[in-house]
């Protein structure tokens, strides 16, 4: 007889204590990955992933304003937007130590806190890659590179709209013929750009991936 499948509260307790198995299927179709590092950033959907009429109209246009690359550069883009959409000027201290005390608000929710059930897809995106505890350990490094699992914790925790580009150049893999514009990948805390009785609603902060592993700010 064959095994009884897990319910998701078991898998869950699994991803969290690093005891789940899984099986790796073929898939039917290559996918676009932009991977961070060795861990899974995000996929580009098949109106992207080829051709030129659907992705160019989506490209749009900003200005790239460069964020320091030194390990902090996601979460440093992050509160430079979040400033920088409420008009307040950072400092290059102020910057610095705002990106740090994100980094750490996301390790108080993923590895300190009794919450980290409200955050289940950043859950999944860090232990089918490494432990929970391993995650843990190099959270507290100030070089920790934040990727898609942040991103998820961020725009709930700081009810923050995201959403992540990469260079219309890049994206047609560095082919000539193609434009300037940047083309939309992924989008987090969607909900929070639309007003509701809890909240007002909040501009996106928008990033721009590079397949070096960096952020920039785009606006």
């Amino acid at each position: 007889m064959a095994s009884k499948s897990p319910t998701n509260a078991t898998l869950l307790n699994q991803l969290i204590d690093g005891t789940a198995e899984f099986e790796l299927l073929p898939s039917p179709a290559k996918p676009n990955n932009f991977s961070f590092g060795n861990r899974f950033f995000a996929r580009i959907g098949s109106s992207l992933s080829g051709g030129s009429s659907d992705a160019l109209k989506k490209v749009e246009r900003y200005s790239v304003q460069k964020v320091t690359g030194d390990g902090r550069c996601l979460f440093r883009a992050l509160v430079k937007g979040m400033a920088i959409n409420k008009g307040v000027a950072l400092s290059a201290r102020n910057e610095r130590e705002d990106a740090d005390e994100l980094r750490m608000a996301v390790k108080e929710v993923i590895c300190d806190g009794n919450e980290k059930r409200q955050y289940k897809e950043a859950l999944i995106a860090i232990t089918v890659d490494e432990s929970l505890k391993r995650y843990c350990q190099r959270i507290e490094r100030s070089d920790f590179w934040g990727g898609e699992s942040e991103l998820l914790v961020l725009s709930k925790l700081c009810h923050q709209p995201i959403i992540v580009y990469i260079s219309e150049h890049e994206h047609a893999g560095g082919g000539r013929g193609r434009g300037n514009g940047f083309i939309p990948i992924a989008e987090y805390g969607a909900e929070f750009s639309k007003a509701s009785k809890k909240v007002n609603p909040r501009k996106a902060v928008r990033l721009l991936y590079s397949g070096k592993n960096h952020y920039d700010l785009l606006n």
